[in-house]
């Protein structure tokens, strides 16, 4: 069994072309949705503007048990000490998430030493492909140093993906049995201690996300 659509950000049947626009729009449709239902302008408690959307006190902490790309368990307060970049994609993806993962690498690359105190966490929405092997491979192919794949039962995946207000959808399989994901493209950026701080979208430049992912690590030093 698939899971159902998270979010109503997209309709049950629509066009592959309709569905490449709008796989490349979840993104800022989210951060919008998020600003909308929590009446926040993107500014920091202490007054100081946020480049990205402030989403401190709005979500949940990051707290999940899953399994890593090296097959053993991975809990997430055993990650606490670095401020966690976590996007929700799938291997087989063909566009989005390669782009995605190509800006956080940009955003790395600009932090300098900064660059240690942070991990990028890539978790997937197709568990029935993306084994721990499948993953190891797809994140090391970017970054083996700062990115790290999870993967878990599609209720695990599920049940994390609600608190998050992520959306994906299994599209129709084709003939031979290759199908695509439609899924939200936001980045969630948690401080180190675990905390969701700030919300990230593909209009947001590898420049802004660095300037503001210094920030929280600064607030943490």
């Amino acid at each position: 069994m698939f899971p159902k659509v998270l979010v109503s950000h997209l309709p049950l049947f629509a066009s592959h072309a309709f569905i490449r626009r709008r796989v490349a729009a979840l993104g800022m449709a989210l951060g919008t949705t998020l600003i909308a239902a929590f009446g926040i302008a993107g500014c920091s408690h202490s007054g100081e503007p946020w480049h990205l959307t402030d989403v401190s006190g709005h979500l949940p902490d990051l707290d999940f048990t899953l399994t890593g790309d090296d097959g053993r368990p991975v809990a997430a307060s055993s990650l606490k000490g670095s401020t966690s970049l976590v996007y929700f994609g799938y291997t087989h993806c063909p566009d989005v998430c390669p782009e995605t993962m190509g800006r956080l690498m940009q955003v790395i690359g600009k932090l300098g030493p900064d660059a240690q105190k942070v991990r990028i966490l890539f978790v997937t929405v197709d568990p029935a492909r993306d084994t721990p092997k499948a993953l190891h491979d797809y994140v090391g192919a970017f970054d083996a140093q700062h990115a790290r794949g999870l993967t878990g039962t599609e209720a695990q995946i599920e049940q994390l993906a609600k608190h998050y207000r992520i959306a994906y959808q299994m599209e129709k399989r084709d003939p031979n049995g290759n199908y695509e994901v439609t899924h939200s493209s936001a980045v969630y950026i948690f401080d180190a201690q675990n905390h969701a701080r700030l919300l990230a979208t593909d209009h947001d430049t590898p420049d802004v996300i660095a300037e503001d992912v210094r920030r929280i690590i600064e607030d943490h030093s």
